[in-house]
């Protein structure tokens, strides 16, 4: 992990405020979550003032990711299952992995990133329930938004960005690699950055910031995000090619209690998993 000077920092938040701006309703979900006196009626409210915010919330909600007893008709019953904090952040994510320009498809597979992102994030909220102090929803979350970072340096180096992804491919190496061999930028650093300006809860700004660190500094969530971004890469799903699965380090395989190939199997039918996932692709 690299530390983003405070210059190039500001540099990095403007470019991203001029290139695509959230809509009304997430910046005012946004205000609420600075806002430590807001209320899940204030939420619930911002929320359904805009219709395609609260479809795409709700599809995820009563998606096979939830498994929710039955149906959430409304963002309120939603709040009542699920919490605050989890709406908040699930609205947020959505609208964050969503921030994909028309622009930036040349550069940037739009589906394939929607794809691989939705199943990462449901592959991770499976594994996050193996920690009994975790809140298994921030780990959908982190699976969500992992490869974020790449997202914005599509936008704001697309050159550099394509050159990384030729690089990936003729040296084998991730996309991760690539983007820090070509641009000298961690991703994960980039998004933790973001996360952390949007106000998203610290323990998705470090769980994404540490998902590459492979030692015994990486916090559950972390390990979960890179054991599921691998899982993803396994069966072939992700939008780099080239990137291939890497195995797990020893103190992963300690926090998860098993190699990456036990762990898959383990999940039982992670290919139904990752299938559900390309249903949600058009987020």
């Amino acid at each position: 992990m690299n530390t983003l000077s405070p210059d190039f920092s500001k540099e990095l938040l403007d470019a991203i405020d001029r290139i695509q701006a959230f809509p009304v309703s997430v910046q005012n979900i946004l205000k609420l979550a600075r806002d430590s006196t807001s209320s899940p009626r204030d939420l619930v409210e911002v929320i359904q003032r805009d219709p395609i915010v609260t479809i795409k919330v709700l599809r995820v909600v009563n998606s096979a990711y939830y498994s929710l007893p039955r149906q959430m008709t409304s963002i309120d019953h939603a709040v009542v299952f699920l919490g605050f904090n989890t709406i908040k952040n699930l609205a947020l994510g959505i609208a964050a992995v969503s921030l994909v320009p028309e622009s930036l498809h040349t550069t940037l597979d739009h589906k394939a990133y929607l794809q691989h992102s939705l199943a990462a994030a449901a592959v991770a909220r499976q594994l996050g329930t193996r920690f009994a102090a975790a809140e298994a929803n921030d780990f959908f979350i982190g699976g969500l938004l992992h490869d974020f970072g790449k997202m914005v340096l599509a936008q704001v180096m697309p050159a550099q960005f394509r050159k990384a992804l030729e690089f990936g491919l003729w040296h084998e190496v991730s996309l991760h690699t690539a983007l820090m061999e070509v641009t000298g930028l961690d991703q994960a650093e980039v998004a933790a950055m973001l996360l952390a300006h949007w106000h998203f809860p610290a323990i998705l700004v470090d769980g994404i910031r540490n998902q590459y660190v492979r030692d015994e500094s990486a916090p559950p969530l972390s390990v979960c995000i890179y054991a599921a971004n691998q899982i993803c890469k396994h069966h072939g799903l992700d939008f780099a090619a080239g990137d291939k699965a890497q195995a797990l380090s020893a103190h992963m395989q300690q926090t998860l209690g098993g190699t990456l190939e036990s762990i898959m199997e383990s999940l039982g039918d992670v290919a139904a998993i990752l299938e559900a996932a390309t249903h949600f692709s058009d987020l």
